[in-house]
């Protein structure tokens, strides 16, 4: 496995492809978990050379969030990368490296962003693309793999990577959860045992509302109920029904609606979802 710090070795690695090479990506934050080893896997499949990049982009990050305390350890994710099957990890240790002349340059998709997670960390997603689309024109992946279980995140990167043109294609796959339910995350780590054991509640929460939808309830405040308390005694940023395609909020479910949810257990943020199809 080829370990790469800067751009223009990024770039030169590319080049030295063959137009027939089949190129599989798979950007993250670093800190792997099975979530993202899923993913590496499932995109070993798609591709002929794997590319996985591991970079905590500050930009994404607001003034008050958790840049410095997200975990890190480079050394454990390239292990894991290997036993995979990577061909080249493409690790920046300088955030100069991928913003070389500062943050001049934004990609926003609009629209997408104005509930749920883009109403709760104004200019997130900013960061998100911005650093997507650097990534991909470095890398100029035939497909590029993420998880759904940033749902939001998922289809505000669909939509900048067919209004830009950017080639290839974006592939989602589905939430790697733990044996009793939590979403996969690494944020996961920054839990108390406590917190932990609390966090449980989105879960169950989440298979709350898919019991009364396959019940037939198709109202969006039946099927929510009381967030807060089922939640308790986490704080709830934000649980949500809205249209799976436009993620603008729903009274009912007439097609397919995503169920989000986002909520702090020991000042730790998690989120979830489920999409409920009628």
């Amino acid at each position: 496995m080829l370990v790469v710090r800067t751009c223009s070795e990024m770039q030169a690695w590319r080049a030295s492809l063959g137009p027939a090479t089949r190129v599989a990506f798979v950007p993250t934050m670093g800190y792997l978990h099975d979530g993202h080893l899923s993913l590496l896997r499932a995109a070993r499949q798609r591709g002929d050379r794997l590319v996985l990049s591991i970079f905590v982009n500050p930009t994404q990050f607001g003034p008050s969030e958790d840049l410095a305390r997200y975990p890190r350890d480079e050394a454990g994710d390239l292990a894991k990368a290997r036993e995979c099957g990577v061909d080249v990890a493409f690790c920046p240790t300088d955030p100069r490296e991928l913003y070389p002349h500062g943050t001049n340059t934004w990609v926003e998709v609009q629209g997408l962003d104005q509930h749920l997670c883009g109403a709760s960390r104004p200019g997130h997603f900013r960061g998100v693309c911005t650093v997507v689309a650097k990534l991909w024109g470095l890398v100029r992946p035939d497909a590029a793999l993420f998880g759904e279980k940033d749902f939001q995140q998922l289809a505000i990167l669909r939509r900048m990577h067919a209004d830009l043109f950017l080639g290839g294609e974006v592939v989602g796959m589905p939430i790697v959860r733990e044996a009793d339910g939590l979403a996969m995350s690494s944020r996961n780590t920054n839990l108390s045992p406590e917190a932990r054991a609390q966090a449980l509640a989105i879960a169950r929460w989440l298979a709350e509302v898919r019991s009364r939808f396959a019940a037939g309830e198709r109202e969006a405040a039946a099927l929510l109920g009381d967030p807060g308390a089922a939640l308790a005694p986490g704080r709830v940023d934000y649980a949500s029904l809205v249209d799976a395609a436009d993620l603008q909020p729903v009274t009912g479910v007439e097609r397919p609606a995503l169920c989000a949810v986002a909520a702090f257990f020991g000042g730790v943020r998690l989120i979830d979802n489920t999409v409920l199809r009628p």
